[in-house]
């Protein structure tokens, strides 16, 4: 059984995708380089995920400064 997302896990992911700590900006730049699909602040149920690529199903999160 899925998990549900919240419009209010939604709105927080979005504000998270412009307000990216440095390590996430230092990564994000690395992973946009490579050839699989990487979403960034990715909600999913009541958590958002740092990183995420679902062909791998592949969850990374960072730890800010």
């Amino acid at each position: 059984m899925a998990r549900q997302t919240s419009k209010r896990t939604v709105r927080v992911a979005r504000k998270l995708r412009r307000e990216m700590s440095l390590p996430e900006v230092l990564l994000w730049q690395r992973l946009r380089q490579a050839d699989v699909r990487i979403r960034k602040q990715h909600p999913c149920g009541p958590y958002v995920l740092d990183f995420y690529c679902a062909k791998a199903k592949l969850a990374i999160e960072v730890d800010g400064i």
